[in-house]
């Protein structure tokens, strides 16, 4: 199987090439095509697997099919993700920088330990996914 059979957007695809991405891993072979059947999944993988990849692609793929032919008002979050440490909020935004670097969504981070200021800034600016620690995001609600 290649990402191809995803029927996943040009530019993510551009994306995954771009990122040096041959063949889906297992999780995501399982678990990408229930994610873009609107399914809930939960999965279980060692670290290295691919499963940042396998929550990020579909959810690419779903901005990408709500912005056709839109004008998109940036002052909306469109997706959030909760991850538990700056490090993982980190990694996660690295990878949907690296898997979605053809398409026009930005992303930022907000975790404690940084400048809730310059979190503000980016925040009233506009952004299309925040990738947020739990702690950080409830001080900015």
């Amino acid at each position: 199987m290649k990402f191809e059979a995803f029927d996943l957007h040009p530019k993510i695809l551009s994306g995954i090439k771009a990122a040096g991405y041959k063949i889906p891993t297992p999780v995501q072979s399982r678990t990408i095509p229930a994610i873009l059947k609107g399914q809930d999944v939960m999965g279980l993988a060692q670290t290295g697997t691919g499963k940042t990849a396998a929550f990020v692609l579909p959810m690419l793929e779903r901005m990408m099919e709500t912005s056709k032919g839109k004008k998109i008002n940036r002052k909306n979050i469109r997706s959030l993700i909760i991850a538990p440490t700056r490090e993982l909020a980190e990694q996660i935004n690295d990878n949907i920088k690296e898997l979605g670097k053809w398409t026009s969504f930005n992303s930022m981070t907000i975790y404690g330990g940084a400048s809730a200021y310059n979190q503000l800034k980016m925040l009233k600016r506009g952004v299309d996914i925040v990738v947020a620690c739990p702690g950080r995001l409830l001080d900015h609600m």
